[in-house]
């Protein structure tokens, strides 16, 4: 997001990930994640150019599990995707950890001036 001086927030980049192929998409890579444990999660951003031209603007980085209708609903279930559900939906609960023992971090380069 890119977070005005007036705290207008504007989405620049949107990039949601499954989890349960974190490791991979073959079969045997595929695992939902455990709740409670904490996970290492790399998100590439794919290549993605902002230029921020004036002064006061911020970045941020929104994780949520929600952006229906734009991408498919998660039920949260476990079950595979686009299959009947057998089960009721589940509310998901992210924590983003930040502490000495589970650093985040958000790497970004910064370039000169465009052109």
């Amino acid at each position: 997001m890119d977070v005005y001086p007036d705290g207008y927030e504007q989405i620049i980049l949107d990039n949601p990930i499954r989890t349960r192929y974190r490791h991979g998409r073959e079969p045997d890579d595929v695992m939902l994640m455990t709740p409670g444990k904490p996970e290492e999660l790399h998100i590439d951003p794919v290549e993605h150019r902002v230029y921020f031209r004036k002064k006061g603007h911020k970045i941020q980085v929104t994780v949520t599990s929600s952006n229906s209708t734009k991408f498919e609903i998660n039920p949260n279930t476990g079950e595979p995707f686009g299959a009947p559900t057998t089960s009721e939906p589940r509310v998901a609960t992210n924590t983003i950890y930040f502490d000495r023992r589970h650093p985040s971090a958000m790497i970004l380069p910064v370039l000169s001036a465009a052109p």
